[in-house]
């Protein structure tokens, strides 16, 4: 979309920075989507260049659709949800960033799924993407299940089903397993037969790398395999815990987001299905929610 704007005109960015995708949405002060972009990676995990980069792509890209110019950034007033934001390390790390923007006004990619779900209201939500955590917000408190980050957790994300299912396929090749169908799919999708071109495919695999094979557990799950049905009700015991776990607090919604979360759904619980609803808003626009509610306590700080 492209608008013009005055120079002065306040301009608003969200980011949704997560373990394989950055997605961002340029919003106008009257809440009009002015421009989005995508790009790579945004958690710092992966490497502090790796992730401001991923933003700065996304962000050029954002500001393209919208017309705008790249010296635009300066206008900015930025909402970044980053996955690895909850680990202090990293949040300093963002946080004595020389960004380009504005201002910039950090937290999880937990929290603005949680606030673009519900539209800044109490709510829950679960994120079941390349990693998987939970959040509650209820009557100013929140709580947070899980976000240690791959291999020490994430259980039952997209991370984790790529990494069960090629331990699952070298164990049926070595005849310690039974067979799968999954070893079909997986060699099928690589191009390779050998047990160790399997293994030197995966010797330097990140989190994306494994998230990317997590779909072939639920095909081979889908046409009945043992195997891999196994792997899909115990990821999906893994997301029942933290769904009661948040729902626990009393939330008066619930939503599930990220790449499985649709996948996933059918394999819970019925009682977890039916206090499942959609999320209102997508992450991105929960960052923009964030930025405001940030830049407003920001200015009421500063007139006191």
């Amino acid at each position: 979309m492209s608008v013009a704007h005055g120079g002065d005109t306040p301009l608003y960015l969200g980011i949704d920075g997560g373990g394989s995708k950055c997605r961002v949405v340029i919003v106008s002060a009257d809440q009009q989507v002015l421009g989005e972009g995508l790009s790579g990676p945004a958690n710092p995990l992966r490497g502090m260049k790796t992730a401001t980069d991923s933003i700065i792509s996304a962000t050029q890209q954002a500001l393209t659709c919208a017309g705008l110019a790249f010296n635009d950034m300066a206008r900015l007033t930025v909402g970044a949800g980053l996955a690895g934001l909850n680990v202090p390390q990293y949040f300093k790390m963002f946080s004595d960033w020389q960004h380009p923007f504005k201002a910039l006004h950090l937290t999880s990619d937990l929290h603005i799924a949680c606030m673009g779900a519900h539209q800044g209201q109490d709510g829950a939500v679960i994120i079941i993407g390349t990693g998987s955590c939970g959040l509650a917000a209820v009557n100013g408190q929140l709580i947070e299940v899980g976000g240690h980050g791959f291999p020490y957790g994430d259980n039952g994300s997209g991370a984790w089903f790529g990494m069960q299912l090629l331990h699952k396929v070298l164990l049926s090749l070595d005849q310690l397993a039974p067979a799968t169908l999954m070893t079909e799919l997986l060699q099928q999708q690589l191009a390779v037969q050998d047990t160790m071109a399997l293994v030197s495919h995966f010797m330097h695999a990140t989190p994306t790398t494994y998230a990317r094979f997590a779909p072939l557990v639920f095909t081979a799950a889908e046409a009945g395999d043992d195997t891999a049905l196994q792997l899909v009700t115990q990821g999906a015991g893994f997301i029942t815990a933290i769904a009661r776990r948040l729902l626990n607090a009393r939330p008066p919604r619930l939503s599930l987001i990220g790449g499985l979360a649709p996948k996933l759904l059918p394999y819970l619980p019925a009682d977890i299905q039916q206090q499942v609803t959609p999320a209102l808003q997508t992450p991105e626009l929960g960052a923009i929610w964030f930025a405001r509610q940030s830049s407003s306590a920001q200015s009421i700080a500063l007139s006191l």
